[in-house]
């Protein structure tokens, strides 16, 4: 993960060399050698994809800055642990900073995982109102609200296989257990959330300079107050992803840049809104790409 980027980018290099230096361990050799069994850790994965992400941005940046271009942006938002990368983005917290809370962040949950016998199960085809009773009845919740015709619930592993059950005889096309850790964004993860608040307690925030969309209310934050009240809520609320795209959307935004391992979320975009123009960075042969294309 990051790997060709570090390797043909000094930005990206400078990025991972200092997340090295203010974690006190070489978290770029977990990201580009693994093992996966070790990278897929929470406390390893969360602030790796953190990195991997900022390290896009900050190769795209110096790539078109060598052409005399810019990467001027009118909003920045991120699925649940990229709502981190969104702010750092955007100016409302430093790396350094984010770096170290991530990292906190993935050891809460961790913990809570450990703690607690959850999972989560991707629920294909059904509505958000026919899910929401099935997870009622079933003693589950709602998680992420990725795209039309994709929901994740999240809760105890025997609550999870009831909803599957359940949902299958509602109408779902599909009813399946995801390979996570926990019950991320469900109450099984409010034990990491006083971490969390405490970590938040004591980094500076400040206004974003461009406007960051929260995973909770699907509409920009405001305060330095407000971001740190909704970090610490995210972690127990469901993502509303849809909606925050619709948001941004609805506000004329026309170009999306994804950055950071994958391409998970252009794929969400296709069911979005199809006619959205989505760049996806993620190695070098990508950011080659967008590089020619913007």
């Amino acid at each position: 993960m990051g790997k060709d980027l570090a390797a043909k980018y000094p930005a990206a290099r400078e990025i991972f060399d200092r997340a090295n230096t203010i974690l006190g361990y070489d978290l770029a050799r977990v990201c580009f050698e693994g093992p996966e069994a070790e990278l897929t850790k929470t406390d390893n994965a969360q602030p790796g994809i953190f990195v991997t992400s900022l390290a896009c941005l900050a190769a795209l940046q110096a790539e078109l800055a060598a052409s005399g271009r810019s990467l001027p942006f009118e909003a920045t938002a991120g699925l649940s642990l990229g709502e981190f990368t969104a702010l750092v983005a955007a100016g409302a917290m430093s790396f350094e900073d984010g770096l170290r809370v991530v990292r906190l962040r993935g050891q809460a949950m961790q913990a809570a995982c450990e703690a607690t016998r959850g999972g989560m199960a991707a629920v294909m085809n059904l509505d958000e109102a026919a899910c929401a009773e099935v997870c009622r009845v079933a003693g589950a919740e709602i998680a992420n609200l990725n795209c039309p015709g994709q929901i994740v619930i999240s809760g105890g592993k025997a609550e999870i296989a009831a909803a599957c059950e359940r949902a299958k005889a509602r109408g779902a096309k599909r009813a399946l257990p995801l390979n996570v850790a926990g019950a991320y964004h469900s109450r099984l993860m409010a034990g990491a959330q006083p971490k969390l608040d405490a970590a938040l307690a004591g980094v500076t925030i400040s206004a974003p300079k461009a406007m960051v969309v929260s995973n909770v209310t699907a509409a920009p934050h405001s305060t330095p107050e407000e971001i740190r009240r909704l970090l610490v809520a995210q972690v127990t609320s469901a993502v509303r992803w849809e909606a925050s795209m619709r948001w941004l959307l609805a506000q004329g935004v026309q170009r999306f840049i994804e950055l950071g391992p994958g391409t998970v979320l252009a794929g969400f975009f296709k069911r979005i809104e199809p006619a959205a123009e989505v760049v996806s960075v993620n190695n070098a042969a990508s950011l080659a790409a967008a590089v020619a294309k913007l």
